[in-house]
């Protein structure tokens, strides 16, 4: 069983929404081609990504910010773990989050970046990728907004400033003996993810019979996965799927891996509720409300980034 890549140029945009919804029902998850993101600044987003993670150890742990729950800056390798995991991550990432105006209400939930002194253009990059994956982010919830009968702008106020996060992820090398995987079997937290550098091999979802499915795209194509927040939203219409990032064959693990997931967020104080097309009598509302910011709270503590 494969996933079918489409591609957001060729396809107008009703065939795109019934592209994308029918792949969302089926796997929680879709592959798209002609994206749209600039080839030369994902050059140059993988080039910052390796220049920092080669940094020594001392130096990344300088950005870590302590109480930041890892939603900015550096978390080491080995921090976090999967939800009912028995072992962490074999991985350490970096994030990168909005930029709010001076003076924003949301600056209380929402941290300032911080950047690495040593590494010049890396502000630059990130701020640019950031925004490319936020432009890209909001023309498949537009889709999405279409293909549940919604205005195709309907998720635009409940997006707007956002907590979303820009992830730059390494899987150092690992020993033939490593225990654990690189990523235990989780769910996305937020609303939608899109993820650069899955052509790498190792990312699986979890089908519906039970069977772990290779996530193979096409160099350069976006997988984009529905998270929690969009699940609970269509009262698990869209399934949040079960994904991992496997340990490569034994020749294999001298290599590291790279991957730039963009996990796109609703607006803190948003209240994620299950909408009314999506509840009837065989369906009947699955969870009670909940707003973004309390949810992501919830999460943060189960996946080991906040204290409880």
């Amino acid at each position: 069983m494969t996933i079918s890549t489409f591609s957001m140029r060729a396809l107008d945009g009703d065939a795109f929404a019934r592209a994308l919804g029918e792949s969302f029902r089926t796997y929680g998850f879709a592959m798209i081609s002609d994206h749209g993101i600039d080839d030369a600044l994902v050059a140059r987003g993988w080039k910052q990504a390796r220049d920092f993670f080669a940094l020594p150890e001392a130096i990344k742990r300088r950005y870590i910010l302590p109480g930041g729950r890892g939603q900015r800056g550096y978390t080491a390798f080995g921090v976090e773990i999967a939800k009912g995991a028995a072992l962490s991550d074999l991985k350490e990432f970096w994030h990168v989050g909005r930029d709010l105006p001076a003076g924003s209400p949301l600056a209380a939930t929402m941290p300032p970046n911080v950047w690495p002194e040593e590494l010049p253009g890396f502000t630059a990059t990130m701020r640019d990728l950031f925004a490319a994956f936020d432009r890209i982010g909001n023309r498949v919830l537009s889709a999405i907004a279409v293909h549940l009968g919604l205005t195709p702008d309907w998720f635009d106020d409940p997006v707007r400033d956002g907590n979303s996060i820009l992830r730059l992820l390494h899987y150092p090398p690992i020993s033939a003996e490593a225990p654990g995987v690189r990523a235990e079997a989780h769910e996305d937290i937020n609303l939608i993810t899109l993820l650069l550098g899955a052509e790498e091999s190792g990312l699986q979802l979890l089908g519906r019979g039970g069977d772990w499915i290779d996530v193979a795209p096409p160099p350069g194509a976006l997988v984009v996965n529905v998270g929690d927040m969009l699940q609970r939203l269509t009262n698990h219409m869209l399934p949040s799927t079960s994904h991992r990032v496997v340990n490569p064959p034994p020749e294999r693990r001298g290599k590291p891996r790279y991957s730039m997931p963009f996990f796109l967020h609703l607006r803190p104080d948003f209240l994620i509720e299950p909408l009314p097309q999506c509840v009837d009598a065989d369906n009947p509302a699955r969870e009670p409300p909940i707003s973004a910011g309390e949810y992501l709270n919830e999460r943060l503590t189960e996946i080991g980034l906040t204290k409880a």
